[in-house]
């Protein structure tokens, strides 16, 4: 049973780090919650091994992903570290995951995704080519955020055709960005399962990232034991499913990508709530309208 809670304090004291979900939860594509960056303030203060490590299934490297963090205004005092599905996504690539030659679907903000990582060794050298010459696809968002995927389908069908595997860097379906919803990588690569092609994704709820998030929570804190590990995050099927997966505590904020569905205005409806979870099939141990 999912217990509906009003604050992170209310529950924070068993915890020492938080694997925290930024969009929907920290900010809004364009702002920071004022509410959110509280929360983590407070948590982070009441004990010197607290520790936050923000963990994003942005399609951009951690660098990248802070740098974009210090534009829209969140303060560094609210997070230790960053694991981003970027990270594990461009790794993969890098050891030749979809082949050397790649067709890229993305936004121009996102070539980042292809700077050097030496931290891969042997790292495969990866050329962007035209989707006729590609060995594979690298996709971190659609290449209009606006546009319906489904646009899409006829270079996907080619792919399929040939053989070619998506590399998907961001697993979400869609981000709300202030009041507007964008489309991200994993609604392509949905869509390219449905057509029979073969997605490989990378970020929660996959393995790989919770591996990168409990090694720098290692690097900045210590091995700190599962049990005192809250994961929280706005999308039942990438947060909260991966949190389950792992074995970790979840706090579900409901008032992200599926306040409807949950009722919520400051507080989800718990009869919506309810019924949400049971057709997800996914239970958080903790329920909340927003982080605060």
């Amino acid at each position: 049973m999912t217990r509906i809670v009003e604050t992170l304090a209310e529950i924070s004291a068993p915890y020492d780090a938080l694997l925290c979900d930024l969009w929907g939860c920290v900010h809004d594509g364009e702002k920071p919650l004022t509410e959110a960056v509280a929360a983590l303030r407070e948590f982070r203060a009441a004990g010197k091994d607290r520790k936050v490590i923000l963990i994003t299934n942005a399609a951009r490297q951690k660098a990248a992903v802070a740098a974009d963090l210090d534009r829209i205004g969140l303060p560094r005092d609210t997070w230790d570290d960053i694991a981003s599905s970027g990270d594990t996504a461009r790794a993969a690539m890098f050891r030749g995951a979809v082949g050397a030659k790649v067709w890229f679907i993305g936004e121009p903000r996102d070539d980042v995704f292809f700077e050097p990582m030496p931290e891969v060794a042997d790292a495969v050298a990866i050329e962007r080519v035209a989707l006729e010459q590609a060995e594979g696809i690298v996709c971190t968002g659609p290449f209009d955020a606006q546009a319906d995927p489904e646009v899409l389908r006829p270079q996907l069908l080619w792919a399929k055709q040939n053989g070619l595997k998506l590399l998907c860097a961001n697993p979400d379906v869609v981000v709300d960005r202030g009041e507007v919803r964008d489309w991200c990588a994993g609604a392509v690569a949905g869509l390219y399962e449905e057509m029979g092609g073969e997605s490989l994704y990378f970020g929660k709820p996959q393995p790989a990232i919770y591996d990168l998030a409990r090694t720098r929570l290692a690097n900045v804190g210590g091995t700190i034991d599962p049990s005192r590990i809250l994961a929280i995050g706005d999308g039942i099927r990438t947060d909260i499913k991966g949190a389950l997966g792992e074995d970790l505590d979840s706090l579900f904020i409901t008032g992200g990508l599926a306040a409807e569905d949950t009722g919520t205005i400051r507080q989800p409806d718990p009869a919506k709530l309810e019924k949400f979870i049971a057709i997800e099939m996914v239970t958080p141990t903790f329920a909340a309208g927003f982080l605060r």
